[in-house]
């Protein structure tokens, strides 16, 4: 270990974070701290790309009574969309367009992924966390998803509520609103609770090529045991090393919704001995974690298995495809 390296583990890490302290944490993560929409680096091939940027500065820069969408905003509780919804796939930009209207918008503001605010909800209750959120200007949610039943009922109130509350919303996902669910519950079952939430946006689609992958396809190569101990030396910072199925137990003890402060002040990840994870919900919970990796842009080597090999061939093919996607997708960027 070089002398400017800190080593750490990860597993064994179990944050806790006060219901007090959910909202004030709804801020962009480190990596979109600074970004804007003149940062926002549109594909000349894709229009779509410019004109959601386009849409979302004038939705941040009008007041909710001038304007398209102060008419869009104004429709109150007589129906009608009152949201912006960003759909597209992953690496298009949307995170980066979401934190860009966070920033350009009046605050009280919250930015957060589906999966903070449904745990805003759980640790608060509902009546306080609508409540508090009702105070904002603007809530931002990033990749929005429904993975199960409890979720879409939650979130169809939460965000009409909030909307007749007069607050405005942008969501972004790699789905529509009116197929959120499909292929990962009786989503058939639940189509009134859907389409109230559909009806809550205006979509945006933003269409291109996954970003990340414009120059690299894949992630790096694992490196042998035998150089992974050298390779770690030489990372600055603080590196947090771990065995990977120690790893993948200990995120079973610690919820989704702290993982974000699971890895702060991570600056590099090593680990050992990685290995295809074949159990869905070890497999969604390592998703989790490589956004908030992602999310704070912390660099990943490793052993054992490639990265790209960390999902099975029919986790691949079902109802999560685009979340394991995304991940691969993102996973291809730490490693570089």
């Amino acid at each position: 270990m070089n002398a400017e390296q800190t080593l750490v583990a990860l597993s064994d890490r179990s944050p806790q974070v006060a219901p007090e302290e959910l909202i004030a944490g709804l801020v962009p993560p480190p990596q979109f701290e600074d970004v804007s929409f003149d940062s926002y680096r549109t594909d000349p091939a894709e229009p779509s790309q410019e004109e959601a940027r386009n849409k979302l500065r004038e939705f941040t820069e009008r007041s909710t009574s001038q304007g398209f969408f102060g008419k869009l905003f104004s429709k109150g509780k007589s129906g009608g969309a009152k949201g912006v919804y960003l759909d597209g796939g992953y690496g298009v930009g949307k995170t980066h367009l979401l934190a860009s209207a966070w920033h350009a918008n009046e605050k009280p503001a919250t930015f957060g992924t589906f999966v903070e605010y449904t745990n805003l909800v759980g640790a608060l209750g509902f009546a306080r966390a609508r409540d508090d959120l009702s105070k904002m200007k603007l809530v931002c949610v990033d990749e929005f998803e429904l993975d199960d039943p409890g979720d879409t009922v939650l979130m169809s109130r939460l965000m009409r509520e909030l909307t007749d509350a007069g607050v405005k919303i942008i969501a972004t996902s790699n789905t529509l609103p009116g197929s959120l669910g499909e292929g990962r519950f009786a989503a058939q079952d639940f189509l009134r609770e859907i389409q109230a939430l559909a009806d809550q946006f205006e979509v945006y689609r933003i269409d291109g090529k996954d970003y990340r992958a414009r120059e690299l396809t894949a992630p790096a190569d694992p490196l042998p045991e035998s150089e992974l101990d050298s390779a770690a030396s030489q990372l600055d910072g603080v590196v947090a090393r771990d065995d990977f199925s120690q790893l993948l137990s200990h995120l079973s003890t610690v919820h989704p919704s702290r993982y974000g402060r699971m890895v702060d002040g991570i600056d590099a990840a090593v680990w050992e001995n990685v290995r295809t994870i074949d159990n869905e919900s070890v497999a969604l919970r390592f998703v989790a974690l490589v956004d908030r990796l992602y999310d704070r842009n912390v660099h990943i080597i490793n052993s054992g298995a490639a990265l790209d090999k960390v999902f099975t061939e029919e986790s691949l093919a079902g109802g999560y495809k685009k979340k394991y996607m995304r991940c691969l997708s993102r996973l291809t960027a730490l490693s570089s």
